[in-house]
Order: C-alpha cells, then sequence, then structure tokens
C-alpha cells in the first residue's frame, strides 16, 4: 500500500522537496501543548517566519483527520492552537491508530521525525527534545524521541534538553545509542531555559557549513540515525538557572503528588515552572524556540548545497 494514503504535502512544501530547496521541519506538540493560547498560535508563526527569512521553507507537521500533514495553513495552525490539549500527542505508537481511525493528533519530536524522513526533509527544529526523566531508575520514564535519534535521519536543533530531565543520563543513553551531540557555538549542553548543565557536548562547532558537511559525511556513508544539535538559548534572555531549578522541583512534587505520568507529565511541568516563574520561562521557551528555527534554516541552505551541487 502506498505512503500517499497517509502522507500529504502542502503544495509549497512538496515543490521545494521536488527542486531540493532548503525546507525545516516544525513539530506541533509545541502548539498544542507547549504553550498556552494565543502565545502558542503567535510562536508557531513567528517560527514558520523565521525560517522563512533565512531562506527555507517552513514545514510544520501535524496528524490531521488520519493523514500526515507536512506544510500546515494558516487555519490549520489556528486550529491546533485554540483546540490544545483536547488533541492528543503523538508519537511512534500512536500513528497507526489516528492514521488508521481518521484522528488528529499533534507531533512530538519523535513522530516529527518520521514525518520529516518520510518526506525527505533532513532538518528539524524544535524546543528541546526529550530523554530520561529524574527517577526513571524506578519508572523506567524514557522519552521516545532518543530511540527515534538512533534511528531516523533527521537532524534535531534544540536548546539541550527540558530541564525537568535528567540530563546527564539523557546523555549516556544518547552515546550509548551512537547519536551525536554537537554545541553549536559552545562546549557545554545546554539545559533549556539556561546556557548551561556543567555537561560537555561530543564535539563544539561553530558555522552551520561545518554542521551541514557532518550531517552528509554521516549519512553518507550509511550511519543511520540522527544528530542532536545543541543550539544554547541566547544570553540576553536565558532565565535564572536557580529559580528554574526550585520551580521544576516543586513541579515534580506536585506532579508525583497527583499522580501525573506519561504523556501529561511535560506538558503539565512546563505550564506550573511557567506559572511558578510567573511567565519568565514561557518568555524563555519562546525565544529559544524562535532561535533554533533560524539555525535550522541556514543549516537547511548550507546542507541543500552540499546535496545538489556537492558543495
Amino acid at each position: 500500500m502506498s505512503i500517499q494514503k497517509y502522507l500529504q504535502l502542502s503544495k509549497e512544501v512538496g515543490e521545494a522537496i521536488a527542486a531540493r530547496q532548503p525546507v525545516v521541519a516544525l513539530e506541533s506538540t509545541i502548539i498544542a501543548h507547549g504553550m498556552p493560547y494565543p502565545q502558542n498560535l503567535e510562536t508557531a508563526r513567528r517560527m514558520e517566519n523565521a525560517v522563512r527569512e533565512s531562506g527555507a521553507i517552513p514545514a510544520t507537521i501535524a496528524i490531521l483527520g488520519g493523514k500526515i500533514r507536512v506544510g500546515l495553513d494558516a487555519a490549520d495552525l489556528e486550529y491546533l492552537a485554540k483546540t490544545g490539549h483536547q488533541i492528543p500527542k503523538a508519537s511512534r505508537r500512536d500513528l497507526p491508530f489516528l492514521l488508521s481511525q481518521g484522528l488528529d493528533g499533534a507531533t512530538t519530536v519523535a513522530s516529527t521525525m518520521i514525518a520529516a524522513d518520510l518526506a525527505g526533509i533532513r532538518i528539524f527544529a524544535t524546543g528541546g527534545i526529550g530523554g530520561v526523566h529524574r527517577g526513571a531508575a524506578q519508572t523506567m520514564d524514557i522519552s521516545a524521541d532518543l530511540q527515534e535519534l538512533a534511528r531516523t535521519n533527521v537532524a534535531v536543533v534544540c536548546a539541550g534538553v527540558k530541564s525537568i530531565l535528567d540530563i546527564g543520563l539523557t546523555l549516556e543513553y544518547l552515546e550509548t545509542q551512537g547519536v551525536p551531540v554537537l554545541g553549536y557555538q559552545t562546549d557545554e549542553f545546554p539545559a533549556f531555559y539556561t546556557r548551561s548543565s556543567g555537561f560537555r557536548v561530543d564535539y563544539r562547532v561553530d558555522t552551520p557549513e561545518i554542521l551541514a558537511a557532518i550531517l552528509h559525511a554521516k549519512w553518507a556513508t550509511g550511519l543511520q540515525g540522527g544528530v542532536v544539535i545543541a543550539n544554547p538559548i541566547p544570553e540576553p534572555v536565558e532565565a535564572d538557572g536557580l529559580e528554574i531549578e526550585r520551580a521544576t522541583a516543586q513541579a515534580l512534587r506536585e506532579a508525583d503528588e497527583q499522580e501525573i505520568r506519561g504523556k501529561a507529565i511535560t506538558p503539565f511541568l512546563l505550564a506550573r515552572i511557567a506559572a511558578l516563574t510567573a511567565g519568565k520561562s514561557l518568555g524563555a521557551n519562546i525565544e529559544l524556540a524562535l532561535h533554533n528555527a533560524r539555525l535550522a534554516a541556514e543549516l537547511a541552505v548550507c546542507f541543500s548545497k552540499i546535496s545538489v551541487h556537492g558543495v
């Protein structure tokens, strides 16, 4: 059965891919679950604009009516933003059910990678990837994003992993799975809201041209899997690390008391941290997402040149 039954590219994205122009994938969980309305809609629009202004075509991805939609219009973005948490988060395990039953889903990092790979898009910008949750030795709560990075040929530009996670164990997991962790103009792995985590990246890379060359070398030699490109939040909008950690600790306690688990945990924690920091974390979240979109577009332009011209 043809994938075309389930995969639908917008006219703009389809033409860009056919012409081998630079395209950047964007996820939809950040819209439906990552931020409140109307900031989520504004951020979705601004991320698409940031990609365009940096020379690439944006391809926001979601599951709508049982279709993997790659490239959304203004009405689609508004629907996702206003419907919010009523749209289920869709990771790898959810796709068969949602697609076969004609349902909607907001794509996570993992499912956005899958959709991008199916469409032939190699660069993806998000806020932060999922990882190993704190207390995972007891709960075994490890994001499907990490396994997807080990198997799917998409580079993910992010601000590291969310500070609610166990950063050290996440990096250990990625190392075990053979996923390169590249720091863009940094030696230290960022912690989402803040630039520092106390952990080092595998390699520091200072230009998008070198990033593109690394991706080309990896995939041209048949080394399957993705790459994490850790792009620290800009210093002027960085959150206070101690304030974020105090808010995170309180949010984690509340989640435990309320027995919030699984897919619900990350949206709950992000919302509580935003409330406990009087919106400071939300502002930082928006700025880092835009920052990642710009770098992803610059990288897509460089990678496209190598793919098309070999330079």
